[in-house]
């Protein structure tokens, strides 16, 4: 078992210069400017916020689940994490995180996966990968599914099995945990509050998140 690393933010919610509910199943597309604070919340406990990040000079140089494992030796996220592009350049920062470690293994649900690991008639179910493609959508042919990548998965407990597989367990998440990310150049983040009801991931009840930004 992974120890498990908590560190208290001094940031005060009254300071925070953006505050926003994302409903559970909804997604959430913002930009970030050098020095700000992403803090997101969970606001009821064990709840999947599937999340990436994007350079936003470069739209294509993404978060790199894989860059991030190798530089920093470790599967799981939490404080002191560089969360890095495909290009290795540093994206953002963790800087507190009261939950104690974070997914990047599990990928994001989509109805494929969703008929692959549970039965074929969750087909039509929402899914966080169509969240994440509403969301770009946005941003105009700017980005395609091409620009998908391995996300990160806040709050989500996914342990490594002693023969190499992933096992979605019960979250090590409580309500009002929190973990803040502080963003190093112009990224933009990408959440989608995953509907997710067939695994324990967010206790079969997907329930709100809150983020918050504050300024360097």
């Amino acid at each position: 078992m992974a120890v498990l690393n908590y560190t208290e933010s001094p940031r005060k919610e009254e300071k925070a210069i953006y505050d926003k509910i994302i409903p559970s199943g909804e997604g959430w597309m913002h930009e970030l400017l050098p020095g700000q604070v992403l803090r997101i919340v969970d606001l009821e406990g064990n709840q999947a916020a599937d999340t990436l990040f994007y350079n936003a000079e470069e739209p294509e140089d993404h978060y790199s689940a894989v860059q991030t494992i190798t530089a920093q030796g470790n599967i799981y996220l939490s404080t002191g994490t560089v969360l890095r592009s495909e290009s290795n350049k540093a994206l953002l920062k963790i800087v507190a995180d009261t939950c104690g470690r974070h997914d990047t293994v599990g990928g994001a649900c989509s109805a494929q996966s969703n008929t692959v690991r549970y039965s074929h008639d969750t087909l039509p179910m929402h899914n966080c990968r169509d969240t994440f493609m509403l969301q770009l959508a946005k941003y105009g042919d700017m980005y395609t599914k091409r620009d998908l990548a391995p996300n990160i998965n806040f709050f989500m407990n996914v342990p490594v099995t002693p023969d190499g597989g992933l096992e979605f367990a019960d979250g090590v998440s409580a309500p009002g945990r929190y973990v803040e990310i502080q963003s190093i150049v112009k990224t933009i983040a990408l959440i989608s509050n995953c509907p997710q009801l067939n695994n324990p991931c967010n206790a079969y009840n997907p329930t709100p998140v809150r983020v918050l930004i504050w300024d360097k």
